[in-house]
């Protein structure tokens, strides 16, 4: 059996793809690998352009959009490798970051599946894993204005970070960022593969549940993966945008919602879940109150107004006809 499989899944991104690929053979790395992409229904010349060029991969076609969870499955299915690397499209490999990893992983044995430290084009760094939280209830900290009042009472009681950004040292988390997850074949056949109800987004987070339940996780902090952002998803939602999961208000913000919704229902169960909902359908009424008491005082300088709140408003109420299945944990495709 080969060292890694390094599983890639494209959605009309072959220069994110192409770069991704000459950064992993340009590292000429001394292990036995294979590179399978998955291909999510570009209908554009994504396989040609990349496939000319790169004729040593393992191409899959898939006859729709799948998806990261499905078309992620897809390549782990067909892999032959001990371990699996999920590797987003949009990550450019530095310092021949991928034998490094694998090989500590190796030695590791421990642990049942591990990350990097992940960098913004800048070399800045960017959040890599994260530590749960009771119920999942950080998830409210990207809600306008009841998002500001969790956090100042965390920090007033003293709370800690749950995001992990910057490390100085090796750092156990609970979940994995998914633009860079190693584990083990051994692990998936015991947690399972990711869950096919999810599209995209949170997926990655329920899987990690699934799988630290065979061994802790470990975010290593050498070495380093750039990590552009948004490169696959943004060209699905057709708008540039950062992935903190703070934007509720547009098509991509519709699509985090529902998922993160049912990431609640499958980690934490139905109580929580309906906690969540709850919450969810609060902030509506007072979303707008702060925008009404904001336009009175004349408030200047307002980051959010009626066209956020309608937005956010919409994507509550658009999401509206998947919340029994939720609840029943049905299994459908979420895709909002």
């Amino acid at each position: 059996m080969m060292d890694l499989s390094i599983i890639i899944v494209n959605y009309k991104s072959s220069h994110h793809v192409m770069n991704c690929l000459h950064s992993i053979y340009e590292s000429r790395m001394n292990i036995d690998y294979e590179i399978i992409i998955v291909d999510n229904a570009s209908k554009d010349n994504s396989q040609q352009e990349i496939c000319s060029l790169y004729k040593e991969i393992t191409w899959i076609q898939s006859d729709y959009n799948a998806g990261f969870a499905r078309a992620n499955n897809m390549g782990i299915k067909a892999s032959q490798g001990r371990n699996i690397l999920l590797l987003n499209a949009d990550t450019i490999i530095t310092k021949n970051a991928i034998e490094q990893t694998i090989i500590k992983f190796e030695d590791d044995k421990q642990y049942a599946a591990c990350g990097v430290q992940l960098l913004n084009t800048d070399h800045s760094k960017q959040q890599s894993g994260a530590k749960f939280i009771v119920g999942g209830i950080n998830n409210f900290l990207a809600l306008p204005y009841l998002g500001s009042l969790i956090k100042r009472i965390g920090y007033t009681l003293g709370m800690k970070q749950h995001n992990v950004v910057d490390m100085n040292q090796d750092m156990q988390v609970d979940w994995i960022v998914g633009a860079f997850i190693m584990t083990r074949r051994s692990i998936i056949e015991k947690s399972g593969l990711l869950d096919e109800d999810f599209f995209m987004y949170a997926e990655e987070i329920e899987w990690c549940s699934r799988i630290r339940k065979y061994g802790p996780m470990l975010l290593y902090h050498e070495p380093k993966v750039i990590h552009i952002g948004g490169g696959t998803s943004s060209k699905f939602y057709k708008k540039e945008s950062n992935e903190n999961f703070s934007n509720l208000f547009d098509k991509k913000g519709k699509q985090i919602i529902l998922s993160q919704l049912l990431r609640i229902r499958k980690q934490y169960g139905a109580a929580w879940y309906l906690i969540h909902l709850l919450v969810y359908l609060f902030e509506i009424i007072l979303f707008g109150a702060c925008i009404i008491i904001e336009i009175t005082i004349s408030v200047n300088k307002r980051k959010l107004g009626y066209s956020e709140w309608k937005g956010y408003t919409k994507n509550i109420f658009g999401i509206s006809h998947f919340i029994p299945a939720i609840a029943i944990n049905k299994h459908i495709f979420y895709k909002a």
